[in-house]
Parts: structure tokens; sequence; C-alpha cells
């Protein structure tokens, strides 16, 4: 019967799939709808799709990984990567505000 730290480390990779994998795919859903070469509709369709993928992918990688703190270390630096991009891409801009 596993212990409780095993236990709590299977959670927290359960909570760190879900909330980390719905961050990351957000962000680069976001990214992609911002500098895809497409008109604005299929850029977004094409980031909302990928990110299905990019979720599903960073859940298995969430589970593979060798612990859970080199997941979570590595899920903030990507999360941390894909703001940076959006904000050179000119997403937190307030231009288009009336």
């Amino acid at each position: 019967m596993p212990d409780l730290t095993c236990r709590l480390a299977v959670a927290g990779r359960v909570a760190l799939a879900a909330f980390g994998g719905y961050a990351v795919a957000a962000l680069s859903a976001a990214l992609m709808a911002l500098v895809l070469p497409f008109s604005r509709a299929e850029a977004v369709s094409t980031g909302t799709l990928a990110s299905f993928a990019i979720l599903a992918a960073v859940v298995i990688w969430v589970f593979a990984a060798r612990t859970l703190a080199r997941a979570a270390l590595s899920l903030g630096l990507l999360a941390a990567l894909l703001a940076g991009a959006l904000w050179l891409a000119g997403a937190f801009t307030t231009a288009g505000a009336a």
C-alpha cells in the first residue's frame, strides 16, 4: 500500500499537470494567435487547436519528469518564457483600448 508521501507526490503531479498544463497551453495559444501569419480567425483557430496537443504533451511530460520539483521548475520557466514572448509581441499594450 502506497504511503502518504507517494500519494502526495502523485496528487502534486496531477495538480501541476492540470493547472500548469492549462497555463502553458493558454499562453501558447495566445502567442500563436498573435504571431501566426494567417488571418486573425485562422490564427486563433490554429492556436486553439494546437493548444490541445500542447496540453496533452505537458501532462505526459509532468508525469515523465524525474521529480515533481523539476517538472514545476520547468513549467514555470516555460510559462515565463511564453509570457515574455507575449509581452514582446505586444499582447499587454493598451493601445487598442478606448
